[in-house]
């Protein structure tokens, strides 16, 4: 063989190479020698503190950061957990105390001791009942990861073990997390943004298992309705089976479901939701309980869009800062449209139910005000100010991305189902988001990336529906629906107002809120006046709908309590305009019109 003749810059390069990989070798034999342990105890839930341990072994450095997330990932509110964290404290592996100082609002700088250990341990308040923050009392501990674990922002990809220590009594503990075998109620987790995404349910709830395909689940429940399991879990391996697969892929290993009893809320995650059921109702075709499936089926969904089909913005993610994008219409509002097909697919609700349910969702934000303000992206952007801070203000100027994001999926599937003669639909845009950017790339995608593969799968340009998310441009339903041979009623129905929302509270009536440019609005009624007579009779939410119903154009006069006094304000009814968008099957559709239908809603 002969020998080829290196250049010395070629040589010198080569040696360079070769210091880089030894030294990145180096580099990564220290990193698996980086440990960290979690214990979470609570001896006396009363109080609702946890009391966590966290032991860290091999790291680097004069300093430590520990941090405290600020947020809950699909909670898009910062919650600042760091305000709940109390008895900060920091030793070395020996046991001697550490030094430490608060550098930001929730960052905790610990001076590290001579050995490469830190052991730190600290109380966390939970007294929420939300599926975004962690609760203790004495018949539950749920431990919503990011507002319990603290992480270094340097080791955030390193494994994680978390061991659960029970209150006394309590023998079930349940998350998402892989189990590790022969230690008790102990987890592992591959990384912090694993960690992260899957909640702890610890307490006496009931706990059932089924197998759908192969693959374990687990329902962790807290209030059964004492009939129905069998029921309900049968319609839950329908709505799994028919979420799947839509994309055809299970990404997961095992998936757990913990619900819990009275709350607000679900929140997803890669293989587990966490839920409140505040429902009473029997396990039968009821309404409520289709709506309470929707919701399940809502939640489950997520783990394909938003966990691993997501705008490029969620995730990786900055646990301290918001993570705004302009996409959630997409994330939260094509789930929204999903669980409805889930279940019409699943033969869970039927064709006019489906559509029932779709003309809801567009008559909740089409009869806003905020219609006129705010377009999906916007909504969308805007969510980390003002989603959960629901005041007269946010009520009158802004719209949901979950309502309108629902709208804009269902036209643009249509769309693409008239374009392609039927043979492609929302599900192509899912399927190829999933794994061209999820699988091949792991990562999210641009808004542009999106709209590229939504236009790729419909196989033309789709300017008017990428104008309706991005303006307030009001929507054709009708040329879209016309495809599938249904027909939607937008008729304008007139109804007399006076422009007041009432609440009652502790036995008197008050102003909740008042509709922008309405009768109350002009005449000066204000969100949280108490009302305290109409027409001269003691205020009651019976006796303002009877006198709004009965006196058409007339003049009800308020006499309200607030922060100035008494006030006496005359209030003209005037209309309110409301648009029902009911959706019906038309008559003598095409067979071209019915094959759509037929593919689209299928009982």
């Amino acid at each position: 063989m002969k020998l080829k003749q290196v250049h010395p810059y070629k040589a010198i390069f080569c040696i360079l190479y070769i210091i880089i990989l030894f030294a990145g070798a180096e580099v990564y034999g220290q990193a698996q020698d980086v440990n960290f342990s979690y214990t979470v105890s609570m001896e006396n839930p009363a109080t609702h503190y946890f009391h966590v341990e966290l032991e860290c072994k091999g790291i680097k450095g004069a300093t430590t950061d520990f941090r405290m997330p600020a947020w809950t990932p699909g909670y898009y509110w910062i919650l600042d957990f760091a305000k709940n964290v109390a008895n900060f404290s920091a030793k070395d592996g020996g046991g001697d105390g550490l030094p430490w100082k608060k550098t930001s609002l929730n960052t905790w700088q610990v001076t590290r001791g001579k050995s490469g250990d830190i052991h730190i341990s600290y109380d966390v308040f939970a007294f929420n009942r939300s599926v975004a923050e962690p609760f203790l009392d004495d018949g539950r501990a749920f431990i919503s990861p990011t507002g319990v674990f603290m992480f270094i922002e340097e080791y955030i990809h390193e494994p994680v073990k978390i061991q659960v220590i029970p209150y006394n009594g309590w023998e079930n503990v349940n998350t998402g997390l892989d189990r590790i075998e022969g230690e008790k109620h102990s987890f592992y987790a591959g990384n912090f943004d694993v960690l992260f995404d899957c909640p702890i349910l610890a307490g006496n709830h009931e706990v059932l298992t089924f197998e759908t395909d192969g693959i374990p689940y687990t329902l962790a429940v807290e209030n059964w309705v004492e009939s129905g399991r069998e029921t309900y879990i049968n319609d839950l391996k329908k709505i799994i089976t028919t979420a799947t697969g839509i994309i055809g892929e299970v990404p997961y290993k095992h998936y757990t479901f913990l619900i819990m009893g009275q709350g607000y809320g679900g929140l997803e995650h890669r293989n587990s939701m966490a839920v409140f059921s505040n429902s009473s109702y029997d396990i039968t075709n009821s309404r409520g309980y289709k709506d309470w499936l929707a919701f399940i089926a809502h939640e489950f969904f997520h783990l394909y869009n938003v966990k691993r089909i997501r705008p490029v913005e969620l995730g990786p993610f900055d646990y301290s800062h918001e993570n705004p994008t302009e996409m959630l219409w997409v994330a939260e509002g094509f789930t929204v449209y999903y669980e409805y097909l889930v279940l019409n697919r699943a033969g869970l609700i039927n064709r006019e139910e489906t559509l029932e349910k779709l003309s809801r969702v567009i008559a909740t934000f089409e009869n806003k005000h905020g219609r006129q303000l705010q377009p999906a992206t916007q909504s969308s952007f805007d969510t980390w100010l003002n989603f959960f801070d629901r005041n007269n203000h946010t009520f009158n100027t802004t719209i949901s991305y979950y309502d309108i994001g629902c709208a804009l999926g269902m036209l643009l599937d249509l769309k693409i189902r008239r374009e392609t003669g039927n043979a492609k639909s929302l599900d192509d845009v899912m399927r190829t988001l999933y794994f061209d950017f999820h699988k091949n790339q792991n990562r999210g995608f641009t808004g542009s990336e999106f709209r590229d593969v939504c236009e790729k799968v419909a196989g033309c340009p789709l300017d008017e529906l990428f104008e309706y998310a991005s303006t307030t441009k009001p929507f054709d339903y009708q040329k879209y629906l016309r495809y599938a041979g249904i027909e939607i009623d937008t008729a304008a129905v007139y109804t007399d107002d006076a422009g007041a929302i009432f609440q009652t509270r502790g036995g008197s009536l008050f102003i909740r809120n008042v509709q922008w440019s309405s009768p109350a609005w002009d005449a000066g009624l204000s969100v949280d006046d108490e009302v305290l007579y109409l027409n001269g009779e003691k205020a009651s939410q019976e006796l303002a709908m009877k006198l709004i119903k009965e006196n058409p154009g007339d003049e009800i006069v308020f006499t309200v309590k607030r922060r100035t006094g008494e006030k006496t304000i005359k209030v003209k009814l005037g209309k309110k305009v409301q648009r029902g968008f009911r959706m019906n099957e038309a008559q003598n559709i095409s067979a071209k019109q019915k094959e759509l239908l037929d593919s689209w809603l299928i009982f």
